[in-house]
C-alpha cells in the first residue's frame, strides 16, 4: 500500500455508541457530527471507521437461531452491518464526507474530502484492524478508539470489582491481557489482531470513553481525557 502525505485523524468508532442495545442513539450521533464538523471547519481531516454495535449482534444472534453459522458467516454479517452504519453516517455528515464509503482500506481513496468514512473489510478481525491499516497508510502515528469502554482494566471490572485500571500501558502489557485469537463478537477495548498490527507499526491507540462528547473533544485536542493510552 502506498503511503499518503495528507494528515488525517483516524478514529475507530465503536458501533455500541451509534447503535447501543436501546437502538439508534440519535442524540449521540447528532452531537458527534457537530463535533467533527466543528473540527473540520478549523482545518482537521478525519478517517472514521465505524463498527456494528447492537445491530450486528442482533442479526448474528437471530441468524444463529435459524441455523448453525461459522465464524466466517458471523463476521460477514458484522461486516455488512458496519457498511450500513457507514452509509448512514456518510449521509448524515452531508457534503463534507467522501461520496464513497471505504470497504477495502487497500484501494485508492478519494482524499479531496476532509472526511472519509468506512466500515469492515474481511473476516478475521474487527474494524479496529482496518483503522490501524489506514493509520499506517496515511502516516498517522495514532488511532483514537471511541467506545462505551472508558479504560483498559486488568480484568472485566463487572466480574472483578478490584481489577486494576490503566491510564497508560505498553502494547506488550496490553496484549498479555487479551486472547490471542479473534472471534466474532469478542468484547475487548481493542481487538487482538489490530493490537498486534498496531504494535508492529509503532502506532499509539487512545482508548477514549465515548459516552461524553466533551471527553471526545478533550482527546481530539490532545488534552487529558478519561481513557487509556496504549503505546509501543
Amino acid at each position: 500500500m502506498e503511503k499518503k502525505s495528507l494528515s488525517y485523524i483516524v478514529c475507530s468508532l465503536g458501533g455500541s455508541l451509534v447503535v447501543p442495545k436501546s437502538g439508534f442513539d440519535d442524540v449521540f450521533v447528532k452531537s458527534f457530527i457537530s463535533l467533527i464538523k466543528e473540527r473540520v471547519q478549523k482545518g482537521s481531516r478525519f478517517i472514521i471507521i465505524v463498527g456494528g454495535g447492537a445491530t450486528c449482534r442482533n442479526y448474528q444472534e437471530s441468524a444463529g437461531r435459524v441455523q448453525s453459522l461459522t465464524n466466517t458467516d458471523l463476521d460477514w454479517i458484522g461486516i455488512h452491518t458496519t457498511h450500513l452504519h457507514a452509509q448512514m453516517l456518510k449521509i448524515l455528515f452531508g457534503d463534507i464526507a467522501s461520496p464513497h464509503i471505504i470497504s477495502d482500506p487497500t484501494i485508492e481513496i478519494d482524499t479531496q474530502s476532509p472526511l472519509i468514512i468506512g466500515g469492515g473489510w474481511k473476516p478475521g478481525w474487527s474494524t479496529d484492524y482496518d483503522a490501524i491499516l489506514l493509520a499506517e497508510r496515511f502516516g498517522s502515528g495514532k488511532v483514537i478508539n471511541l467506545s462505551n469502554i472508558e479504560y483498559v482494566y486488568s480484568a472485566d471490572p463487572r466480574i472483578q470489582p478490584n481489577a486494576e485500571k490503566f491510564t497508560e500501558l505498553s502494547w506488550q502489557k496490553y496484549r498479555s491481557l487479551l486472547p490471542t485469537q479473534w472471534s466474532p463478537g469478542l468484547s475487548t477495548p481493542f481487538d487482538p489482531i489490530a493490537s498486534a498490527q498496531a504494535e508492529k507499526y509503532g502506532i499509539t491507540v487512545s482508548i477514549c470513553g465515548g459516552g461524553s462528547i466533551d471527553n471526545i473533544a478533550q482527546c481530539l485536542d490532545g488534552n487529558t481525557f478519561k481513557g487509556t493510552i496504549i503505546h509501543p
